[in-house]
């Protein structure tokens, strides 16, 4: 069941209440999920049980997606904004330093907290970030053409496709290798999460200049990439590699951009390697 937070959040116009919903299961250290732009904290699913198994797992929507409230007028969806976000979010939850896995825009939050030395060791899944512009212009224009997709059809269009393996592919291939595995209901509430996602519009305006092209030093990071991601090319992983010469890169065969659902016992091991 989901939880829910608010706390307050300073800028350079004023303090604002920011409120977020949360999902917190299992004991150990704590292990912070980030999901990627348009979904929700669900995309964890498939390794969220495995994972609370030995960590106190914390699966996040980020702010103006999923369950999560827009941010407060005033506040922008920017690397500047939100990482700030996320680190009172934990200090609000009593959390000090988590271990954090990030997927797509989540990875890149994820390697921002690493770099702030916010948390203890970082797992980025296809993070964001590592794009020549061309790639980055593809990528945009994917995700801009997902979010009209899941906007245009009508809800009964969406549980209809979503009642097939054919259909699932057709609303979900762009970020899963294995559209199949999906359930009906997880495909036709990530398809909802992405038409209602209020933050879509303006944290894809923000990436628009974001390169990531620091060092994370003193904190362990994997950067992991589906084989076959069709939304952030693997060759990308090579470019986080270079940037990131003490990182340990992780190729994950037969994965898309979204691995959790693909290969959950694989990916699930990625994070907790790192993490200890």
């Amino acid at each position: 069941m989901a939880e829910e937070v608010s706390f307050t959040i300073g800028s350079p116009r004023g303090s604002h209440t920011v409120t977020v919903s949360y999902r917190r299961a299992g004991s150990g250290d704590p292990l912070l999920l980030l999901h990627g732009i348009g979904h929700h904290r669900q995309a964890w699913d498939p390794v969220f049980d495995v994972l609370a198994a030995e960590r106190d797992v914390i699966a996040v929507d980020l702010p103006g997606f999923g369950e999560s409230p827009a941010l407060p007028q005033g506040l922008a969806y920017d690397l500047s904004t939100v990482v700030p976000v996320l680190g009172a979010f934990c200090e609000e939850l009593g959390v000090e330093r988590p271990h954090v896995a990030g997927n797509s825009l989540g990875g890149l939050l994820a390697l921002e907290l690493g770099r702030e030395k916010l948390v203890r060791s970082v797992t980025a899944l296809s993070p964001a970030g590592f794009w020549t512009q061309a790639e980055r212009r593809y990528a945009f224009a994917t995700l801009t053409a997902m979010r009209q997709g899941a906007k245009l059809l009508p809800l009964p269009a969406i549980e209809r496709l979503s009642r097939s393996a054919p259909g699932r592919a057709a609303l979900t291939s762009t970020i899963y290798a294995r559209p199949g595995r999906r359930s009906p209901e997880a495909v036709v509430a990530e398809t909802l999460a992405l038409r209602n996602a209020t933050g879509f519009d303006e944290t894809l305006a923000a990436g628009i200049d974001v390169r990531f092209a620091d060092d994370v030093a003193g904190v362990p990071v994997t950067v992991a990439w589906g084989a076959k991601d069709r939304l952030l090319l693997r060759r990308q992983g090579v470019r986080a590699k270079h940037t990131l010469p003490g990182a340990r890169l992780v190729r994950l065969p037969g994965c898309g951009h979204v691995p959790m659902n693909d290969d959950p016992a694989l990916v699930a091991r990625v994070i907790l390697d790192t993490s200890r």
